[in-house]
């Protein structure tokens, strides 16, 4: 069942998000789908550290991966405060983290980072299909809030732009502090 959901976000197909909003056991496995898929991210990273800190590279994977689950908590609760205070969203936390969670596969785009260490010449191929995949991962998201919080697309997009900016503000503050552990690349 989960393949068969994560199949039906890749080929857009949006109901997914109303079935795994109502699915309350889906909670837990949308929290697992975000470590795993962040786990995996991070692991995409390995080619900016290159082979002989294998070291380092295992912590700030783990660090990284760390952070980008906590992103997802706060995204997710800012998400979920804004669309309520603003417009009066009937939505709760783990509606927000099984829609987004499940919406959140397009990020194991970044694994394939891998690739750039085994053959540094693929980063000139990578480095797009991975921007696409962000982007195509933003719009997503913005299907899967738009479910959660039951909202027009315009106070969709208004409280996941707040949202974002949120979480890119706290991402500014972790990232100097990743610099100054030596785990810049996370």
């Amino acid at each position: 069942m989960l393949m068969d959901r994560i199949i039906k976000v890749l080929t857009f197909r949006r109901e997914v998000y109303a079935e795994v909003e109502r699915d309350t056991e889906f909670t837990n496995t949308a929290w697992l789908l975000v470590v795993v898929v962040s786990l995996l991210a991070q692991i995409g990273k390995f080619s900016s550290f290159g082979f002989g800190a294998f070291g380092k590279w295992l912590i700030a994977a783990i660090v990284g991966t760390i952070l980008a689950v906590l992103g997802f908590a706060v995204g997710c609760m800012v998400i979920s405060a804004v669309g309520k205070a603003l417009f009066r969203a009937e939505v709760s936390f783990e509606e927000m983290v099984r829609t987004l969670g499940l919406a959140y596969v397009w990020n194991i785009i970044g694994v394939f980072g891998i690739l750039a260490a085994v053959a540094p010449a693929l980063a000139c191929v990578l480095t797009p299909v991975i921007i696409i995949a962000a982007i195509v991962g933003l719009v997503s998201w913005l299907f899967a809030a738009k479910e959660a919080l039951d909202l027009d697309w315009g106070p969709t997009a208004i409280t996941l732009i707040i949202g974002w900016i949120v979480t890119f503000v706290i991402t500014l503050i972790a990232s100097p502090i990743l610099g100054l552990l030596g785990l810049t690349a996370a």
